[in-house]
């Protein structure tokens, strides 16, 4: 269950990253405010939204990354789970291995090369 709420943390913490990134302004656009524009006094003050969005961005980070870590946990303890289950090792499985595909191809028999000249068929003359 605790794996379970962690998930849902985290995926709601990386959507939040997400919009946060998305909201946040580029470093070009504070030049274009400084000419008159009168963005920069918006509903988070005078400074604008770049200080409180970075650091809720920085927040939402470090939860995002300790929820990684928290499922990475999760993950090792199930690998360990399985590996002391009794199952036996991939690598050491013995696979039969099948004969190989060459002696499966139908083979001619050998004929001498037709070198003399009575091992080839004569055509008469006259036709």
């Amino acid at each position: 269950m605790l794996q379970t709420v962690v998930i849902v943390v985290h995926l709601l913490v990386a959507l939040g990253v997400v919009a946060l990134v998305l909201l946040q302004q580029g470093k070009g656009a504070d030049a274009g405010a400084s000419f008159g524009s009168g963005a920069s006094a918006t509903v988070f003050g005078s400074q604008g939204s770049a200080t409180f969005l970075s650091r809720l961005t920085a927040i939402l980070a470090g939860v995002f990354f300790v929820t990684s870590l928290g499922l990475a946990f999760f993950a090792k303890q199930q690998a360990d789970q399985l590996s002391q289950a009794g199952l036996p090792d991939p690598a050491v499985l013995e696979v039969p291995v099948s004969k190989p595909a060459v002696e499966d191809v139908p083979v001619l028999e050998q004929r001498k090369p037709a070198d003399a000249a009575g091992d080839l068929p004569e055509v008469e003359k006259g036709q």
